[in-house]
């Protein structure tokens, strides 16, 4: 009878979907990688390296996976840095905040030198297990609200082996308030302790596509979106001009030390990338949680086949049309509906962004371009805005105050995210006037949007809506920066 109690406990202890993670501060992350296994993993720590001053990297583990069984590539990590140490002088040019290469250096960890669970055990303890431990006892010890993240490039036998330490060695409720500290963003599951974790840790918040290690799947997932329109012939309406391997060695791999260790790609451009692009800050808040959508896509609450409990994954209910889906206006002005398009919508913007800060890298900031600084009713800064609406009560959002560091000229653009945030919620209908100035009027026409099949009941109770704001200035490249502003729309009140 032990175990099911112990479930039972771990399941009353499960983040509800509707929770909103709220926390001031660098989103903190474990990069497990399988680097070395083939170009991806190489490419996507170049870039997150170029955003180490906006997210906290507690470690980077080299780890297995189902492409790489019995190797583990450190040195590859630490040569990265060492490029990253000739530039960081220079990127300090354009913003505070970039750690340093030997504190870097030191975060660098072997994980599972195995495959696998069978890599696993009470005698398989590796240093990689060892600092995901430390980072969230750090986190619970001093009181931190931000959750680590665990970005799985790889497998995620190392995240398993840290998890079963902690059982073995804890109470249940010191179980239950490691795992509530995590949150773990995987690219499919390239190994089987994915599943293994995600059975004996129901409440662990845990966003993937669902898939045997064969990579047979990998078609289906929304990571894909990120440039795996030729290979996975799954990108239809994508703009794949920027993700191209020649667009790269003009735009990021002829721009100094480290871009030189930037590597053309095999199958497709830093598939690995997805799982920590939704923590840039970049005024969207992905981060908070994985339906508002971002960079790195956005995911439903649900339960897959053959998965024991609900995660955030891909899917949803058709028949209300509340799915993980985007529809999103590509190429030839037609409209494209498709898991991927929830992070290639957003290519061309963090493409840009990627050449911009490769730039930082051997500019002085009088010769590069910086991101536009958003202001929406009077509130500076990235966070996103809540505001309580009625049906039919107008409300202005003035950006006008929005400004360049570096002088250029602004434009604006105001859009309902029509799929974004409703978990647990109804999506409300609303209409944006001057959706291409810096001042619009957004009005909710409906607590529930109108329902799209012949004799389906509406929706009862409250409404969500979010509108988004991007700000692109005329910079070369182009870079763009967001606010997301969420109206809770509530019924018209009788007079």
């Amino acid at each position: 009878m032990a175990a099911p109690a112990l479930l039972a406990l771990q399941l009353s202890a499960q983040i509800p979907a509707t929770h909103i993670d709220s926390f001031i501060g660098r989103p903190r992350a474990v990069i497990v990688s399988d680097i070395g296994n083939e170009p991806d993993d190489q490419m996507s720590l170049v870039r997150l390296l170029l955003y180490s001053n906006e997210i906290e990297i507690e470690a980077l583990v080299a780890s297995t996976s189902t492409w790489q069984k019995t190797a583990v590539h450190p040195e590859t990590m630490r040569s990265l840095i060492q490029a990253y140490g000739q530039v960081r002088p220079n990127l300090l040019k354009h913003a505070p905040g970039w750690p340093t290469a030997a504190d870097l250096d030191k975060r660098v960890f072997t994980g599972q030198t195995g495959y696998g669970m069978a890599a696993t055990g009470a005698d398989k303890m590796s240093e990689g297990a060892g600092a995901i431990v430390r980072a969230v006892d750090r986190a619970v010890g001093e009181h931190d609200a931000r959750p680590l993240w665990v970005c799985l490039w790889g497998g995620a036998n190392t995240l398993a082996q840290a998890l079963l330490h902690v059982r073995a060695t804890r109470s249940s409720a010191d179980v239950d308030k490691f795992v509530e500290t995590m949150r773990v963003n995987s690219i499919s599951d390239q190994d089987d302790a994915g599943p293994w974790i995600r059975r004996e840790f129901p409440n662990l918040f845990y966003i993937v596509e669902p898939s045997t290690p064969s990579g047979g799947e990998y078609y289906y997932a929304t990571w894909t979106g990120i440039s795996g329109d030729a290979y996975y012939r799954n990108g239809a309406g994508a703009d794949f001009s920027t993700v191209t391997n020649e667009w790269l060695d003009a735009n990021i791999r002829a721009k100094g030390p480290l871009g030189k260790l930037y590597p053309r790609f095999a199958f497709i451009m830093e598939g690995d990338t997805p799982s920590f692009l939704g923590l840039i800050d970049n005024g969207l808040n992905a981060y908070r949680r994985p339906d508002w959508g971002g960079w790195g896509g956005r995911y439903v609450y649900r339960q897959p086949y053959g998965e024991p409990h609900p995660i955030w994954t891909q899917g949803g209910d058709l028949f209300s049309r509340v799915t993980s889906q985007d529809t999103v206006r590509g190429s030839g002005g037609r409209e494209y509906v498709s898991d991927q398009a929830t992070i290639w919508r957003w290519r061309e913007a963090f493409q840009n962004d990627f050449a911009a800060r490769m730039s930082w890298t051997i500019a002085d900031y009088a010769h590069a371009n910086h991101n536009p600084l958003v202001e929406v009713n009077g509130q500076p800064g990235t966070a996103a805005q809540v505001i309580d609406v009625e049906v039919g009560q107008p409300v202005e959002l003035d950006a006008s105050r929005s400004h360049d560091p570096d002088g250029q000229r602004l434009h604006f653009s105001w859009f309902h995210y029509v799929e974004a945030g409703v978990t647990g919620t109804n999506p409300a209908e609303i209409t944006i006037a001057g959706a291409d100035t810096p001042k619009a009027v957004v009005t909710a026409t409906a607590a529930c949007r109108p329902v799209w099949l012949p004799n389906l009941a509406p929706c009862p109770g409250n409404g969500v809506a979010h509108v988004i704001l991007a700000v692109t200035d005329e910079g070369a490249p182009p870079l763009t920066s967001y606010r997301r502003v969420i109206f809770n729309v509530r019924a018209k009140s009788a007079k």
